[in-house]
């Protein structure tokens, strides 16, 4: 067992309008995600599983075939390997659960998320 404060959890600035405090765990990845009004996660995938917990704000999840706009209190989950964009319609704030832990943010392979955060 573990206890964590997101408080105490660094933050992360990942481009101007998006950044992000993350907790591995074994398994798992839990990320409080900020997203600045106009911010944008491009298309992208992933082995791990996701459940978007959204606390305030609203986005946009655009998936091949539909787009779902979440708001606070909702909750979101995406299967594994399902392409995705994110766009924050107003300032977000979200809590990613993934399973299994995100290898690629572990080991630095994330430029997707890096490079494509709006405004630039």
């Amino acid at each position: 067992m573990k206890l964590y404060n997101w408080e105490a959890v660094e933050y992360e600035q990942m481009g101007p309008l998006i950044s992000r405090q993350v907790i591995n765990s074994e398994r798992m990845t839990i990320a409080r995600i900020h997203v600045k009004k106009g911010g944008i996660v491009a298309r992208h995938h992933h082995e791990n599983e996701q459940v978007t917990q959204m606390l305030e704000g609203r986005l946009r999840f655009v998936f091949d075939n539909r787009e779902i706009v979440v708001s606070s209190g909702d909750v979101l989950e995406i299967s594994s390997n399902e392409p995705h964009e994110v766009i924050a319609l107003e300032d977000s704030l979200a809590i990613d659960t993934f399973q299994p832990r995100r290898s690629d943010w572990l080991s630095g392979d994330d430029a997707y998320l890096r490079t494509s955060s709006g405004g630039s």
